[in-house]
């Protein structure tokens, strides 16, 4: 492929507007989890599409929230780092005419940094599309966007009107990833967090955001991948949450989670889940670089 010219997109917006869901439409395969929870992405996650002679590198982010651990505090700069430096700032929103504090705070920070910024008005699919002059009017009251595209990270409508626009912030240069790369997570954090993911699906509501997944083994034995991965949690009560009456919740998220790690690596997984408790591990900065939230600056 030849590609000349790259475009470093930065996806923001609060927690479920369908970030992760649009860099997995675009990317063709999943690369980002997905859940109906708030804060289900912790960390940076790049996803990279190749379209005739241009590169893009989108950087899915945690929403922006308003942060009640060292967690929380770390998520949210992720998003603000990743705004600091890129070549577009895609502001992702729901089709609701209006603003609420975190989009304020984001436009704020695109003004600050003097950044190109889209506006996608995501999930078209469900509101009837006259509503979406209500919508434009009230982001345009707000700042002036370089172009206003309302998509459906669900259906895939839109998302070629959005690439036209966005390849205008491209530059000349050299490919930054390699044919064939569609994302720079590792084997094991993927699989971490389709763990986790299956987790956040079963689990009652105040239990996924203290869970942290650690693939403690990832070996290739007799043509079958082998994987232990040990669940932490912060509460005792939690692991038997987790565990469940006779281990039929771990043993649902075991199956679910090998599942698909299998149709993702193509490959046969034997995968092993252990619960451990970490009590308040979102506060401890020394766990959290071990479970990999580690802020670059």
């Amino acid at each position: 492929m030849n590609i000349q010219k790259t475009a470093i997109v930065s996806v923001v917006g609060r927690p479920n507007v369908g970030k992760s869901t649009l860099l997995n439409a675009l990317v063709g395969r999943k690369v980002a989890i997905v859940s109906s929870k708030p804060q289900t992405t912790r960390t940076r996650i790049t996803g990279v599409v190749n379209r005739g002679a241009c590169q893009f590198v989108f950087q899915d982010t945690p929403g922006l929230h308003r942060p009640r651990s060292a967690l929380g505090e770390f998520m949210v700069k992720v998003v603000q780092d990743t705004v600091a430096d890129v070549d577009v700032v895609a502001l992702v929103v729901d089709p609701v005419p209006h603003l609420g504090q975190p989009e304020r705070e984001l436009i704020a920070r695109i003004r600050e940094y003097r950044l190109p910024a889209v506006l996608l008005i995501n999930k078209i699919d469900v509101v009837p599309h006259e509503r979406l002059l209500s919508v434009i009017a009230a982001y345009a009251a707000v700042h002036e966007f370089q172009a206003v595209i309302p998509i459906s990270a669900k259906t895939g409508e839109g998302l070629g009107d959005m690439l036209d626009e966005l390849e205008q912030f491209a530059f000349d240069g050299p490919q930054l990833f390699p044919d064939g790369m569609v994302s720079d997570q590792p084997e094991r954090q993927l699989a971490a967090e389709i763990i986790r993911e299956k987790l956040l699906d079963e689990l009652e509501q105040e239990v996924p955001h203290g869970i942290a997944v650690e693939i403690t083994r990832m070996q290739e034995r007799e043509h079958v991948l082998a994987i232990d991965a040990t669940i932490y949690c912060e509460k005792k009560s939690h692991k038997g949450i987790i565990i469940g009456n006779h281990g039929a919740m771990i043993k649902q998220v075991g199956q679910r989670a090998r599942r698909e790690i299998e149709q993702l690596l193509g490959t046969r997984v034997f995968l092993e889940l252990w619960v451990k408790v970490k009590e308040d591990w979102r506060n401890k900065p020394y766990q959290m670089r071990n479970f990999g939230y580690q802020s670059d600056g």
